[in-house]
């Protein structure tokens, strides 16, 4: 039988992929485009990505988000409210097009990169929190 490995990519719909990118850049630095054909970006997460797509159909999110992984996730914020993005609770940040981006920090979640993807990244030494590596543990995955 098959079983889910993992998500490749997500596809967010935006207004413009030129604004869309400088918002990205906003909050969180320069970023690695893995390819931008005509009315889309590839923005490059190691081995996973996000999509834009240009052509904004769907009303805001409430509920519906995508969890983004970063290395600082008090930095993100902190950018994200200086380049005027909407900020709901402690860790979402609605972007112009109406996503809603859950930011959450590697250290404290399950998810985990390889050794090489993280050096490839220039993220060498990034490593997990304790109740993290226990919920790691417990599942066998450490």
């Amino acid at each position: 039988m098959p079983r889910l490995v993992g998500i490749n990519h997500v596809a967010l719909e935006v207004a413009s992929i030129d604004e869309a990118l400088a918002f990205w850049e906003r909050i969180l630095g320069p970023l690695r485009l893995r390819g931008r054909p005509t009315r889309m970006a590839f923005i490059d997460m190691g081995d996973q990505f996000i999509a834009l797509a240009e052509g904004r159909t769907q009303e805001p999110g409430r509920h519906r988000h995508v969890g983004i992984v970063v290395d600082d996730r008090a930095a993100v914020l902190a950018a994200a409210r200086e380049a005027g993005a909407r900020l709901v609770g402690d860790n979402d940040i609605l972007d112009p097009w109406g996503n809603l981006l859950q930011v959450v920090d590697y250290r404290d979640v399950q998810f985990t990169k390889s050794p090489e993807v993280l050096r490839g990244m220039g993220l060498e030494g990034l490593g997990k929190s304790d109740s993290a590596r226990r919920e790691l543990e417990a599942k066998g995955l450490v």
